[in-house]
């Protein structure tokens, strides 16, 4: 066990550094596709609740796409489409052009279209949970429409929407791992290499397992915090 435990040293001995810099990447990942996600799943959710067709079908069409395809998928069609698309285009400029793709900009481009997707669910059914009255009161009072939003709205649908959007930060969590595919030096991708190497594959991905449950923990943890702050001065109903 003792021999095991070793494993884990930091130096060249052990590959405490090398999965310890993964967990690392993995969290920056995760937080730097977030806001890109949310950012993507509000504007798609506004499009999907406008008087616009137009907008409405291509809401509509964008999530039905990226809620389909499996996340994977997603992940080889931005990384390698992307390097074909962005070569093809410079190859218009330069003879002999070849553009090599980010592999953590693919990443994040990747995780915040589906995230994007199934977050804009959960941002429409907030938008629409917030009373109608209060918006039609606001303008009544001759405030134009994205000035309803932004004041009447917008700070009340992150109460309603936040059980959702934690629920697609933990799935976010765990999509991080498909990275490694494209050799992105994430959580994963360190413990298959240490496991190679050391032909200790129960005992690395074990803790490759005990790093994502504590991610998990702390996010839960935080979640928490922000919905009893967002839910305060208002009453539950049917509580305890």
């Amino acid at each position: 066990m003792l021999e095991l435990l070793g494993l884990l040293s930091f130096g060249p001995d052990g590959w405490g550094d090398e999965i310890a810099q993964g967990a690392l990447l993995t969290i920056e990942l995760a937080l730097t596709t977030l806001p890109v996600g949310i950012a993507i799943g509000l504007a798609v959710a506004l499009a999907k609740d406008s008087h616009s067709p137009l907008l409405r079908g291509l809401g509509n069409f964008y999530t039905t796409i990226f809620r389909g395809l499996p996340e994977l998928l997603t992940l080889f069609i931005v990384y390698y489409g992307g390097q074909m698309l962005f070569t093809r285009v410079a190859g218009y400029f330069f003879e002999d052009a070849h553009i090599e793709v980010n592999q953590f900009v693919a990443g994040v481009v990747a995780l915040g279209l589906v995230l994007g997707a199934f977050s804009s669910e959960v941002l429409l059914a907030a938008i629409r949970s917030v009373p109608r009255g209060q918006k039609e009161a606001a303008s009544a009072l001759g405030l134009p429409r994205w000035r309803v939003f932004r004041l009447v709205t917008f700070p009340q649908l992150w109460r309603v929407a936040l059980p959702g959007l934690s629920n697609n930060w933990m799935v976010l969590l765990k999509d991080t791992s498909l990275v490694s595919v494209i050799a992105i030096s994430d959580l994963m991708r360190e413990t298959a290499i240490a496991v190679g190497v050391t032909k200790q594959p129960f005992f690395f991905y074990l803790v490759a397992c005990l790093i994502y449950l504590v991610f998990s923990a702390a996010s839960s943890a935080v979640f928490v915090h922000l919905e009893a702050r967002a839910s305060r001065g208002f009453k539950r109903v049917g509580g305890h």
